[in-house]
């Protein structure tokens, strides 16, 4: 007799917002660790590490609003919003910059373009949806 529901389906439905709400929370805590405490980590994670993890923050933050999505679906937005932030840093009017100059918004909006923030983006979406994949197939196979 075939199954009622799918396993992706019910990978999906497994999906729980307090852990994301743990799970963001670790992650903005070591983003913010690696700008606040930067002497604690490798000069690699200094320069790559926040972005990285800003990307993971995003795509948790998907996952968190929209648990009935795919993993891949909310991967796909998490990069397009990325890209789209990374781009905005190449206009400076003086109310952008203005909300850059505030801390929080100078946390979600950046400063200035780098094409390797794309790079720290897409590993970070990437680690995020591989981690999810792993979780959520072992635990549709239980």
């Amino acid at each position: 007799m075939p199954p009622l529901i799918s396993r992706a389906k019910l990978a999906i439905m497994r999906r729980s917002r307090i852990l994301y709400s743990l799970l963001i929370l670790i992650v903005v805590l070591l983003g913010l660790g690696t700008r606040q405490i930067p002497q604690l980590w490798p000069h690699f994670v200094v320069l790559y590490g926040g972005d990285t993890l800003w990307a993971l923050c995003v795509f948790l933050g998907l996952g968190w609003l929209c648990p009935r999505a795919t993993p891949e679906r909310n991967a796909l937005i998490a990069f397009a919003f990325s890209l789209a932030i990374e781009l905005s840093q190449l206009y400076h009017a003086p109310w952008l910059d203005a909300l850059r100059a505030n801390p929080i918004g100078g946390l979600v909006l950046g400063y200035g373009f780098l094409w390797s923030d794309l790079v720290c983006y897409a590993v970070g979406i990437a680690a995020g949806w591989l981690v999810e994949r792993l979780i959520f197939n072992k635990a549709s196979c239980n």
